[in-house]
């Protein structure tokens, strides 16, 4: 049985365990949430857990220690794949992309050809996966066989990237825009892999994650959640003022890195208007499981029913 949220003693507010890594950028709205009191005044009480990993964050919504993570839908579907019902409301479309020197010659992704590509996630990493599949259709390259993969943490991969130990990098988004800041330039981006692939819609990669069963017992908390996290998306797309009292959590290097991280961030907030988010995952799974196979997927071959929770409303567009 699913358990029901707890309520704070002194305030009578709900209280949400959020489970988060702990220099994670998902901190950056917590904080827009917690000093706007945005959770507060709809009864929330958020309580903010800090993690070492994705896979403490995973273990830790499994054991019951927090009620939401972030994580993406591909974890999600597995769950479910293997009867486990855990849900997923989409947070972000923000995702890496592939990038190179302002000087490297490298115009295509045929021109990857022979080199070496570090990867932060691994061989399973989904935009990894993504880069060929679009590789094999647009140019008919094998880029596994075709280039020399350098797998490595985010940090260590812009060291290799910057210092040239490796001629183009594929690492998460944060890390991307530090990169840029430093002179580097996209190559590709998911959006244009997508295209490449006949997907032309926004995919949001990442998203809240939790019991299925948890939420439809506690649905009004829940969408109180994510009201308050829609409306804190909305002071960040558009309030200079509140990311510079960000700055310090943020941990930019200088001026130019502050300005990447925030456009970084406002690119990947998911728009009003995307409201078949489901049926775009369900074509990329598809891809993911040809390129992938079951070491990433696991059993399903499909996305599964249910991934997406059916309380999810996407935000309203603002009328004329």
């Amino acid at each position: 049985m699913a358990a029901t949220l707890c309520h704070a003693a002194e305030s009578g507010d709900v209280t949400l365990r959020i489970g988060v890594l702990q220099f994670g950028t998902v901190n950056w709205e917590l904080d827009v949430m917690q000093a706007n009191k945005l959770a507060q005044k709809r009864g929330l009480h958020l309580k903010v857990v800090p993690l070492a990993s994705g896979d403490a964050s995973t273990v830790a919504l499994q054991g019951g220690a927090v009620d939401v993570i972030v994580s993406d839908w591909i974890w999600v579907t597995r769950q479910r794949a293997e009867g486990l019902n855990y849900s997923f409301v989409p947070y972000s479309n923000a995702v890496g992309s592939v990038m190179v020197k302002a000087d490297s010659g490298i115009r295509s992704v045929a021109d990857l050809k022979g080199k070496s590509l570090g990867i932060s996630g691994g061989p399973y990493d989904k935009t990894w996966l993504l880069l060929r599949a679009y590789a094999g259709a647009k140019f008919n390259l094998d880029l596994a066989a075709a280039l020399r993969p350098v797998y490595a943490a985010p940090p260590l991969l812009n060291e290799l990237a910057l210092s040239g130990q490796v001629d183009a990098a594929l690492n998460v988004w944060h890390f991307d825009a530090r990169l840029e800041a430093n002179g580097m330039r996209p190559l590709v981006r998911l959006p244009e892999l997508l295209a490449g692939l006949g997907v032309d819609k926004p995919l949001p990669m990442i998203g809240w994650v939790f019991r299925e069963d948890w939420a439809n017992q506690n649905r009004e908390a829940m969408e109180r959640f994510l009201a308050a996290s829609a409306e804190a998306k909305g002071i960040m797309a558009k309030s200079d003022a509140e990311w510079e009292r960000l700055k310090p959590l943020m941990r930019a290097e200088d001026k130019s890195t502050f300005v990447a991280l925030r456009s970084g961030y406002r690119n990947g907030i998911p728009g009003c208007a995307e409201t078949d988010a489901q049926s775009t995952a369900a074509a990329v799974f598809r891809i993911l499981a040809e390129t992938g196979g079951e070491k990433l997927v696991g059993r399903s071959r499909t996305l599964s029913e249910g991934t997406f929770w059916n309380g999810y409303k996407p935000p309203a567009c603002p009328k004329n």
